[in-house]
């Protein structure tokens, strides 16, 4: 029978002992086993070793010279939450050691050590790392495959977009988002908010259309007392809620001037100041705003102010529609589906073949939202556990005039969608195989694959 303290792969070990005597027998019990152990007798020189060298577990008296085991456990903690810790202690410091486990170390043990009790504590902090370790790899191949904080897809379009989240999330970056409605515009910018510094404050969402200039200006920046009709009490704005977090303004294009010059200002000098109030008030948000439309266009025709526009768009997302990433909707399907049949309480497991290749064809010009309310009227209406094409709202099955894809029809198999899909995109793009890869969110690899397998043409026919 195996050794269950024999490591399946050595552990680098810190050893952090002021007995010199105590500290060889540590290391020569942890070494015995494979470990590569790096003992220190003088606690500061660990806090520098903390800092240039990743360790796996870092065991530490807790009564030192200098340097106290509760400072150690700290930084260890501070420089990689991973590093697992094993705090010494004698009897008269349990109430210590307790509090040591609490700031988060794995275990302690007490003096005068026993060596083989010794191994057992690393070994099972070693195992508690491994599984922790192993979590964080099963949920980063899980974001790899359905995206980042509910972004799904796995089509070049969804990975970029989800690779520029990552990156900007950790900054304070202003950032502009622009698609198609229906694109998952505020989902984007929930992703980036949930994975920064901001996370633990509020994320508040505006949208500007349709609110006359008075009312933005209210949302926004707040109104006091008696300051217009109706004022009958002061009220934060939008702003000040959000101070500490995010702020998402959805279709800014559609902001009234005289509203875009005061956001300009507050971007600028981090002040706002509500409406009937001449005080500035100081506010810390992250901007983050969306449109639907083009707003280089609207800058070129007058309606957007040129010089707001470049405050708001540091950095710039376009989301793809979804006719132009069709290979994510099989995962949309499974994701949505799920989630929808357990929100109504209904048992449907998911699509038939045929259906299947009818959303796939279909070009969904309300995108994933529309893909989602679609789901949702064939599941609350499903009469069985497989939704099929009967199941389909009329005006989304071909035939019953919805736009879908040329030459696709129900009953075929998704590899024939696949073929007629890729054969259409080339024609529509006249060969070019780049923006083929782009528009089907496939790479260029895959797409000359697919060419081959299916013999398809490259140019369109004369």
């Amino acid at each position: 029978m195996a050794d269950r303290n024999q490591p399946d792969t050595p552990a680098r070990v810190l050893i952090v002992e002021d007995d010199r005597p105590q500290a060889d027998a540590v290391n020569e019990a942890l070494a015995r086993l494979g470990h590569h152990c790096v003992v220190v007798t003088e606690p500061r020189r660990a806090l520098d070793l903390l800092q240039d060298n990743g360790f796996d577990l870092v065991i530490t008296d807790l009564v030192m010279h200098e340097v106290d085991g509760m400072h150690i456990l700290r930084e260890a903690k501070r420089l990689d939450p991973a590093t697992e810790v094993i705090v010494i202690t004698g009897h008269g410091s349990i109430e210590t050691a307790v509090q040591a486990m609490r700031d988060g170390a794995h275990d302690y043990i007490t003096k005068p050590l026993n060596l083989a009790e010794l191994r057992d504590r690393v070994a099972k902090a070693l195992e508690h790392r491994r599984l922790v370790r192993r979590t964080e790899q099963l949920s980063a191949q899980l974001d790899e495959r359905f995206g980042f904080e509910g972004i799904i897809g796995s089509s070049a379009s969804i990975r970029r977009v989800v690779q520029t989240c990552r990156q900007i999330a950790p900054t304070d970056a202003t950032v502009l988002i622009e698609g198609d409605s229906g694109t998952g515009k505020e989902l984007v910018a929930k992703a980036i908010h949930n994975n920064s510094p901001r996370r633990e404050n509020n994320f508040v969402a505006l949208n500007c259309a349709a609110l006359s200039e008075g009312i933005l200006e209210s949302e926004l920046f707040g109104h006091e007392k008696g300051s217009f009709t109706g004022a009958v009490s002061s009220r934060k704005g939008r702003f000040e809620h959000a101070n500490g977090g995010t702020l998402f303004l959805d279709e800014v294009g559609d902001m009234p001037t005289p509203i875009q010059i005061k956001l300009l200002r507050v971007i600028e000098n981090r002040e706002i100041v509500r409406v009937g109030s001449n005080d500035p008030r100081r506010v810390d948000v992250r901007l983050i705003s969306a449109s639907n439309r083009n707003l280089d266009d609207l800058v070129k025709e007058g309606t957007f102010r040129k010089d707001l526009y470049f405050r708001l768009k540091v950095v710039r997302i376009v989301l793809p529609p979804l006719r132009d990433r069709r290979d994510d909707i099989p995962l949309l399907i499974e994701h949505y589906l799920r989630r929808v049949a357990a929100e109504h309480g209904k048992h449907v497991t998911g699509l038939t073949p045929d259906a299947q290749t009818v959303f796939v064809a279909y070009d969904w010009p309300g995108n994933v939202r529309e893909l989602i309310n679609t789901l949702e009227t064939m599941i609350v209406l499903a009469q069985g556990e497989t939704l099929g094409v009967e199941d389909i709202p009329a005006e989304i099955r071909p035939g019953d005039g919805a736009p879908a894809a040329a030459g696709l029809a129900p009953g075929m198999s998704l590899q024939d969608a696949e073929r007629v899909l890729i054969q259409r995109t080339l024609d529509e793009t006249n060969g070019n195989r780049q923006k083929t890869a782009d528009m089907l969110g496939i790479g260029e690899r895959t797409l000359y694959r697919k060419i081959k397998q299916y013999g398809l043409a490259e140019r369109p026919p004369d």
